[in-house]
C-alpha cells in the first residue's frame, strides 16, 4: 500500500505542477486579451484542483491558501471584482507561494506560512477595497447531485467526505448516502468505496461552483448535477413534484412499474418499497429532495484526455532496451549478409530491420514534447524584468509545436533564460530613446523554432539596439584575446561575447553586467550537442540562433577507423572529406596545415591523439568538421560510411578523457568511441597557439 500511495502521491504532484503552470500562463495571457471571461475560469479551475487534491493528501497548508486565492478568482470569474494589474501581480506572486509550498511538501518539510498569510492580507484588501465581499445579489438556485464514485476512489487518494464539506460551503446542503451497495461484513472489503449519494443544495454561487468540486474525479466516478430550481420564482409551491415524477426522473422506478402504483391509489413511497420494485433509501432520498423545487437540467459528463502518465524513468528504461534490440539487430544483419545465411534468414533479417527502426523510431517519439510549454514560462520572465527595468516588452512566439527531447528541453531552460535576460537589459532600448529613434515604445522578444533536417532550430530575436560591434571589439582588445591590429569582421566579433567573464555593461545591475551568462550559454548548448549563432545590426535588434539534435540517445554519424579501430563522428559536425597523401604531408613541413581550396586548415591525426601504434597509409582521409563556426580537419585511416549511432554513457573512469563524448556497439559487437568534436578542435587550436608562440 506505501508504492500505491507514493504512486498517487507523485501523480498529485505532477499534475500541481501542470495545473500550476497553466495557471501562470493563464494569466500572463489574460493582460493582453479584451474579453478574458474564458480564461479567467481556467485560471479558478487550475486553483481549485490544486486546492481540492492538496486536501485530499492532507496537504492543509497548501489547500488552505489556494482556496483563499480561489475565493478571490470567483469574485472575478462572477463579475464582482475586476482584474486589475495589481490584483495580477498579486496572483502571480500567490503562485509562486503555491510553488514553494508545493515543492516543501514534496521535500517533506515544513512550510513557512509568513509570505502565504501577507499574501491573503493583500488579496484581502484588493477584494474589500473594491466592495466585492458584499453579500450575493443572485437569487438562490437549487440542484440535485447524484454522486456514485468509482469502488476504487479510496485507492486514488480521493475523500469524499471532504467533497461534501467543500459542498456545504456553497450553501444549505442535505445529503442522503445510500447503503444497499453494501455487502455482508465477511465480503467486506475496507478499501472499497460501496456508497453512493444524493444531495441537494441551494446556492446563490452557480452550477459551475458545483462541478468544479467534482473536477478532478475520474470518468469511472459517475456525478450528474441537475438543476431542479433556478430561482427565478419568489415563491415555491407546496405542490412541487410528486414522489413518483422525482424517483422517476432520477432513474430510480421505471415508467411502467410507476404507472402500475399510481393507479392503485395507495401510498406510493411505501408500495415500491414493498412490493421491492426501488429501495427505501431512494424512496427517502427522494422525499428530501421534495423539500426542494422545479425540473431537472443538464447532467455533467467530465472530459477526460486519451492519455496516460508515465515517469520519465520507465522511457529512459525503454530507449535503452530498444538500443540494445538496434546493436543485436545489426550482428544479425551483418551475419546474414557474410554469411552463406538461406534465403529466408535473410529475409527475416530484412524484416527485423525494418521492425526495429519503426520500434526505435515511436519510442523516441515518445520521449518528444512540444517546445511550446518551455517557451511559455519564459512569458513570466519577460513580464517581470520589464516592468523591473522600466521597459515596455511583449513577448510572442512560433513553432511551439516543434517537438525535441525531453531530456534536451530540460537542459536548453537556463540558456534560454541568460540569452532572454540580456535581450531585455542590453537589447532592448528605454521606451523613450525606442520613440526618439522612431521605433514603437513597446520592444518585441521572438522565440522561434523550426525543424531544420535532424537538428531543430531556435531563434531569439529581439528588436533592440543590436550589438555594439566596436564596443565588444575594445573590450576584447582590451583583455588580450585578439591583437589590436586585427582586422575582423563582424561575424568574427560577435562571438567575442561567449568567452568567459566577457561585458560591455557599465555598470553592474541585478539583472546582469557581471560578465556571467554568455558562457554559460555556450557551454550549455554544446554539451547538448549544438551550436550557436549570432546575427546583429545596429539599431535594428539581434537574432541568436541555436542549432541542436532532436535527441541525445541517438545519433546520425560517420564511421571512421585509425590503426584497426572505429570511432564516430556526429555527422552534424561533418562538412566534407579530402584526401591527404605523403607528398601533402611533406609539404606542410611538419606543420599541421593542409590547403583546401585556397584557404588554409589546420588538423589532427587521429592514431597520434589516442596513442595508436603503425604506420598510416599512403592516403590519408581528412574530415572536415564544423564547431561554432571554427573548422578543423581530422585526420583517418579509412571512412567506412554513415552509422546510426546508440549512445551509451561512460564510466566513472572514463568520464574525463578529452576527446571522447560517449561510446556504441557496432554490429559485429566491437566498441566504438564517440568523438568530442568541439574538445578535439579546441585541442588543434591549442596546438597552434603553442606552435605560433614558439616561434
Amino acid at each position: 500500500m506505501a508504492e500505491q500511495d507514493d504512486r498517487f502521491l507523485n501523480t498529485f504532484f505532477e499534475e500541481a505542477y501542470e495545473h500550476l503552470a497553466s495557471f501562470e500562463n493563464t494569466m500572463l495571457e489574460i493582460e493582453s486579451v479584451a474579453d478574458n471571461s474564458e480564461l479567467v475560469g481556467r485560471a479558478f479551475r487550475s486553483l481549485h484542483t490544486i486546492k481540492g487534491s492538496g486536501a485530499m493528501f492532507g496537504l492543509d497548508d497548501l489547500s488552505r491558501f489556494t482556496h483563499e486565492v480561489e475565493a478571490v478568482f470567483d469574485l472575478v470569474r462572477n463579475g464582482k471584482l475586476a482584474l486589475s494589474r495589481p490584483l495580477a501581480d498579486l496572483a502571480l506572486k500567490a503562485g509562486d507561494h503555491i510553488r514553494c509550498l508545493l515543492d516543501v511538501a514534496r521535500a517533506g518539510g515544513e512550510a513557512n506560512c509568513d509570505a502565504g498569510e501577507a499574501l491573503v492580507a493583500a488579496l484581502k484588501k484588493v477584494s474589500t477595497s473594491s466592495g466585492a465581499r458584499k453579500a450575493d445579489g443572485a437569487d438562490p438556485a437549487t440542484y440535485r447531485i447524484r454522486f456514485a464514485p468509482a469502488t476504487d476512489i479510496f485507492l486514488k487518494g480521493v475523500n469524499p467526505l471532504l467533497l461534501m464539506a467543500e459542498l456545504r460551503e456553497l450553501g444549505r446542503c442535505d445529503v442522503y448516502a445510500h447503503t444497499d451497495n453494501i455487502p455482508e461484513l465477511d465480503a467486506l472489503d475496507p478499501e472499497s468505496c460501496d456508497l453512493f449519494w444524493d444531495i441537494i443544495i441551494t446556492t446563490t454561487r452557480g452550477i459551475d461552483a458545483i462541478k468544479d468540486v467534482f473536477l478532478f474525479l475520474d470518468e469511472e466516478s459517475e456525478v450528474r448535477v441537475d438543476t431542479i430550481d433556478d430561482g427565478s420564482s419568489s415563491e415555491i409551491s407546496p405542490d412541487y413534484k410528486k414522489l413518483g415524477a422525482i424517483l422517476s426522473e432520477r432513474g430510480d422506478v421505471d415508467s411502467a412499474s410507476l404507472e402500475q402504483f399510481i393507479n392503485a391509489r395507495k401510498k406510493i413511497g411505501e408500495e415500491l418499497v414493498a412490493a421491492g420494485v426501488t429501495a427505501s433509501g431512494k424512496v427517502e432520498s427522494a422525499l428530501m429532495e421534495q423539500r426542494h423545487v422545479r425540473e431537472a437540467r443538464a447532467s455533467r459528463a467530465a472530459e477526460q484526455g486519451a492519455s496516460i502518465r508515465v515517469p520519465l524513468a520507465k522511457l529512459d528504461q525503454l530507449v535503452n532496451l530498444v538500443g540494445e534490440l538496434v546493436i543485436v539487430q545489426a550482428r544479425i544483419s551483418r551475419l546474414a549478409q557474410e554469411s552463406d545465411a538461406s534465403p529466408l534468414l535473410a529475409s527475416m533479417a530484412e524484416e527485423l530491420e525494418r521492425l526495429t527502426a519503426e520500434l526505435r523510431d515511436n519510442s523516441l517519439g515518445i520521449r518528444m514534447v512540444p517546445i511550446g510549454g518551455t517557451f511559455d514560462r519564459f512569458r513570466r520572465l519577460v513580464r517581470d524584468l520589464s516592468g523591473e527595468l522600466g521597459k515596455d516588452i511583449t513577448m510572442t512566439t512560433e513553432g511551439g509545436e516543434t517537438e525535441l527531447d525531453k531530456t534536451v528541453i530540460e537542459r536548453l531552460n537556463d540558456p534560454l533564460v541568460h540569452i532572454i535576460r540580456n535581450s531585455i537589459d542590453h537589447g532592448i532600448e528605454a521606451p523613450d530613446t525606442r520613440e526618439a529613434a522612431g521605433k514603437p515604445r513597446a520592444g518585441t522578444v521572438h522565440l522561434s523554432a523550426s525543424h531544420s533536417g535532424p537538428n531543430v532550430v531556435i531563434e531569439i530575436s529581439d528588436d533592440g539596439a543590436g550589438l555594439n560591434a566596436d564596443a565588444i571589439r575594445a573590450k576584447a582588445v582590451e583583455r588580450g584575446l585578439i591583437a589590436a591590429d586585427s582586422t575582423l569582421t563582424n561575424a568574427e566579433i560577435f562571438p567575442l561575447v561567449f568567452q568567459p567573464g566577457f561585458s560591455t555593461a557599465n555598470k553592474v545591475t541585478d539583472v546582469s553586467g557581471r560578465g556571467v551568462g554568455m558562457d554559460v550559454v555556450k557551454r550549455g548548448i554544446e554539451s547538448l550537442g549544438g551550436t550557436a549563432k549570432i546575427d546583429s545590426r545596429p539599431g535594428e535588434g539581434t537574432t541568436i540562433a541555436i542549432t541542436l539534435p532532436l535527441t541525445l540517445a541517438i545519433i546520425d554519424g560517420l564511421l571512421v577507423e585509425a590503426g584497426g579501430e572505429s570511432f564516430v563522428l556526429p555527422m552534424q559536425t561533418v562538412k566534407e572529406c579530402i584526401e591527404l597523401t605523403r607528398n601533402d604531408a611533406a609539404h606542410s613541413h611538419g606543420r599541421r596545415y593542409i590547403n583546401v581550396r585556397d584557404s588554409i586548415l589546420p588538423y589532427m591525426r587521429l592514431r597520434e591523439w589516442f596513442g595508436i601504434n603503425g604506420n598510416s597509409p599512403d592516403i590519408e582521409q581528412i574530415i572536415v568538421t564544423e564547431v561554432g563556426g571554427r573548422r578543423t580537419g581530422i585526420a583517418v585511416d579509412r571512412v567506412v560510411g554513415e552509422y546510426q549511432t546508440v549512445i551509451k554513457k561512460l564510466g566513472n573512469l572514463y568520464q574525463d578523457v578529452e576527446g571522447i563524448s560517449g561510446a556504441t556497439i557496432m554490429g559485429n559487437g566491437n566498441v566504438a568511441l564517440i568523438l568530442d568534436v568541439r574538445q578535439l578542435a579546441a585541442a588543434v587550436e591549442s596546438q597552434e597557439n603553442e606552435a605560433l608562440a614558439g616561434r
